[in-house]
This record gives structure tokens, sequence and C-alpha cells, in this order.
């Protein structure tokens, strides 16, 4: 069964903020545009051209060249890898180069394309309550022949991540906005005002950092390769002294050739992840690697395999992976299954890392570029709603992925926990994978066991079942069949003679 268009917005109500006339609104009227949340006080009736944006808001002016930078760094290892493609802007090339043009023109503006509730990342800073993402998405405007106006949109999301609670706001009562409240509104589905805060009032505290998500290349397919894409990822935190978001580390992005090449970080980092209190969050979903171990980006290619190894193809930091061959590695079988068995004896119990491989596919998962690479829509995981094209397309009707869906009754037991004053359970499965937390609501469709998702291979009795997939079945009336080149996953299909 495959989730309608009409259900699958009905799967976020209360955690997101999917509606398309309802962004229009917001979108038109200025009222969460990026300068209005960054300058409160700005006296102005529209949102900012993309030419304008970087050079008058103060607060992101360290952004253009920093992904100027990564652009070049790109560029550079390519041409060393693959000396005979060309690399470049617009059609004609192997290698066609996203056009960062379009972040200096007129014609172009970031679009508000969602909102997100993650309060279920309240773990990071319980002082915040979690987080609010707005997501805009960049579109170019064109003037056809006859007079009328064209909207495209561009492979660029902006990602404004605000705090769930401003802390010096107070209630009715004169008494600080609690978490319970937050989610309360959230869940009661109220004014939007109320999810984000007092549209006059500074943001400065609320601020915490922006990611920005683009297509940095797209390699069309021909004797040379198959089709490709890359997607760079980059993350900027806001500095409330400085008023500026500045080029940060990317949360849990192992900076795997800095490791490798470093003896003692690569101990360290090894003796860190292993034990035990660690490697509970790290099983939980929930760990969060120290800085020094980390990029500051990342580029995600697609497509991607489905097995553990493939999320993450440049990684190579498990025993048997291929760029790993012939190389120390930093983690063998045996500290993986050591490390297990010194968590149970001190009586741990782990919710999905059972075995080497589950070890292996959260090392991928628990990454910003492993976890695009799972169930994402072309390297993202919310390209949002495309409110600006007339009738029905794809983009409208499946505005995230499948993993974004899958992942709404996790997020939304998280907020009800909170409504009610209880501590909630922060935890969740593999990024492929969604946890259910008892809910049948997902039962049959193409997130958990339907048509088109995830499944172990081993399950179907050729071979001992791998102890962390052991869930991972289809529905009646489907069979796991290979979907790529995987010994371990495939896609639920329909049984075939």
């Amino acid at each position: 069964m495959s989730l309608s268009a009409a259900e699958r917005p009905a799967l976020a109500r209360g955690t997101a903020i999917t509606d398309p006339d309802l962004l229009r609104r917001l979108d038109q009227s200025d009222a969460l545009s990026i300068p209005r949340l960054l300058q409160p006080e700005r006296n102005a009736n529209a949102p900012l051209t993309s030419d304008l944006l970087f050079t008058s808001l103060s607060q992101l002016k360290e952004i253009p060249p920093a992904i100027d930078a990564e652009f070049d760094r790109y560029i550079a290892r390519h041409k060393q890898a693959s000396p005979s493609e060309t690399i470049g802007v617009g059609d004609g090339f192997d290698v066609q180069l996203f056009d960062r043009a379009a972040l200096k023109s007129a014609n172009t503006r970031f679009v508000l394309a969602g909102i997100v509730n993650r309060m279920d990342r309240a773990y990071v800073s319980e002082e915040s309550c979690g987080e609010i993402r707005l997501i805009y998405r960049l579109v170019r405007f064109d003037t056809k022949p006859d007079g009328a106006n064209a909207a495209t949109r561009l492979p660029m999301t902006f990602n404004l991540v605000m705090k769930a609670r401003d802390a010096r706001r107070i209630d009715a009562s004169g008494k600080p906005i609690t978490c319970a409240e937050v989610a309360r509104r959230w869940l009661g589905n109220g004014d939007w005002r109320g999810l984000i805060g007092s549209r006059t009032a500074p943001y400065d505290a609320m601020l915490d950092r922006v990611e920005t998500n683009i297509q940095i290349s797209i390699s069309p397919k021909s004797a040379l390769h198959d089709f490709r894409s890359d997607y760079l990822l980059k993350v900027f935190k806001y500095n409330a002294v400085d008023r500026t978001f500045e080029e940060s580390t990317l949360e849990n992005q192992i900076d795997r050739d800095r490791i490798l090449a470093d003896d003692t970080l690569r101990r360290d980092f090894k003796a860190w992840l292993l034990s035990a209190v660690n490697l509970r969050e790290f099983d939980r979903g929930t760990v969060l690697i120290p800085e020094q171990y980390l990029a500051k980006a990342a580029v995600a290619p697609t497509p991607a395999g489905l097995d553990a190894s493939a999320l993450q193809p440049e990684f190579g930091m498990m025993q048997g992976e291929e760029e790993g061959e012939g190389n120390d590695p930093i983690f063998t079988e045996d500290d993986v299954v050591g490390a297990l068995k010194q968590a149970a004896a001190r009586g741990i119990t782990m919710e999905n890392i059972r075995s080497v491989a589950g070890f292996q596919r959260r090392l991928n998962d628990v990454t910003c570029s492993g976890c695009h690479q799972t169930r994402g829509i072309g390297g993202f995981h919310f390209p949002g709603v495309d409110w600006l094209t007339e009738g029905a397309s794809n983009s409208t009707i499946v505005p995230a992925s499948p993993h974004f869906f899958g992942d709404q009754l996790r997020r939304r037991d998280i907020l009800a926990a909170f409504a009610a004053g209880k501590r909630p359970d922060f935890s969740r499965g593999f990024a492929g994978r969604p946890q259910t937390r008892g809910v049948q609501e997902l039962a049959g469709t193409e997130y958990l066991d339907g048509w088109g998702a995830h499944c172990s291979l081993q399950n179907m009795g050729s071979g001992t079942p791998d102890q962390s997939f052991t869930s991972w079945t289809c529905a009646n009336g489907l069979t796991c069949q290979p979907a790529a080149a995987s010994s371990r996953i495939g896609m639920c299909f329909i049984k075939t003679r």
C-alpha cells in the first residue's frame, strides 16, 4: 500500500507545516522571510532577491565565500580524479556544475517551502526544547514572451534553524514559556505566530544556524559513467556576539580523511565511540560526536545503494569496505564484537546495533551525508512544497522523502510526551526503517513493510538472519527482493512465481 497525496500531509499534522496555501500566504506577506527573521526591524513589504540578500544582511556575509571555497575544492578534486572529463556550468560538460550566479541574481530569491518541528532533537539542548526549521527553496523568476511570469525551482535549499523556545518569552501569567506549552501549540495546530514567536520581537536569542544543501553537480549518463549527482552540505552556526553565521562543523559528520591520517586522532576516536556510554547513545541515534572528529563540509552522491557500506562509499572506516581494503581500518569486526559484549556485561541493552552490520549501518546513517543517501529525493529529504506551480506536480504531491514521512509518528510521540509534561524517549531507529513506537499507522505502507519498503534479504531463509535487521520484514503478499548490489538489504515487492 502506498499513501495517497492527501494521506501524506496527515502524517505530518502537528509536526510540520506543508499546506501550500498557508506557505504561500506566509511567503507573500513577508511574515517569515529570511530578512524579516534576521532583521525584524526592517521596513519592507517584499522579500529580498538573491543579489541583495547576502550583501544587505550582514549576518549572512560569510556564507557565499565559504560556499565558493567548497566549489573550488570540489572542482580541484574532480579534475585530479578524472582529468579527461570536462567540468563547468551548463550543457556540454561531462560534469555540469550548479550555477553560482543564481546566488547573485536579481531574478532569484529564497521561497518558504516548509516549516518543520524538530523538538525530537531537544536532547541536543534541553534549554531550547529542540528546534524549528524554516526551509526555503531557491527559485528563479522569469518573464515569458507573452508577459506571463514563470517560476523555476533551483536545486538548493536554505534551512534557517531556530530554537523552539525563546527563554526570554513569558506567558500570560508572567512565567517563562515551557517546552510543554510549545508542544501543545504545535499539536493543536494553532496560529502560526504562536509556533515561531512574536513577529516583532528580536530573534537573536532564537537563531541557531543555517544549513545549506546544493546540488553541486550533475553527471549525465555516458560511456564513461552512469548518471550521478552530488550534493554539497554546509552548516553555519550563529554567533550572537558578532551577529554573524560562521562556518561550522556538521553534526556527526565524521572527518574520515583527517582521522585516518592522524594515528592519535584515530585511536582517540575509536576509544571514544566504543566506550559503553557513548556506544549506547550511538545505538539510540542520540550520540553527539565531539567537534575535533568532524568535518566542515560533506558531499553526498546519488544514487546510492541499499547496503550500509554503499550509503557513504567514500567513508572506508570499517574493515572490508572497498575504500578501506589494504589500509588499517579504524574499526575491525573484533573491535565491534568486543564493544558489544562489554556493553552487555554492563547491562546495556542495544535497541538497533546487535551486529557488526548494524554498527556499520549506524556509522553511515548517523552522519549528514549517509542519512541524506537513505531514501532521499535526489539528495534532499525535504525538497519542500512547490506552491508556485499551478496544478498537481510531483514536487507538490511529494514534498519530502519516505524517510521524512516515516519518522513523523516518532516525532509526534515526542511532542505528546512534552505536552503531557513527561520525559520523551528521543531514540530513533535506522534511517531506512522508521521506529513505529507500537503504532500500526504505517503497517503495509512504503515507509515500513509495504511495496518499496526496505527489508532484510537474510530474513528469507537464505542464511542466518542478522540480529540488527530481524524486524525488517515485508507485509503479506510481498517478498524481500534484491534491488541493488546488496547482500543484506532489499525492497518489498509483489511475489512472483
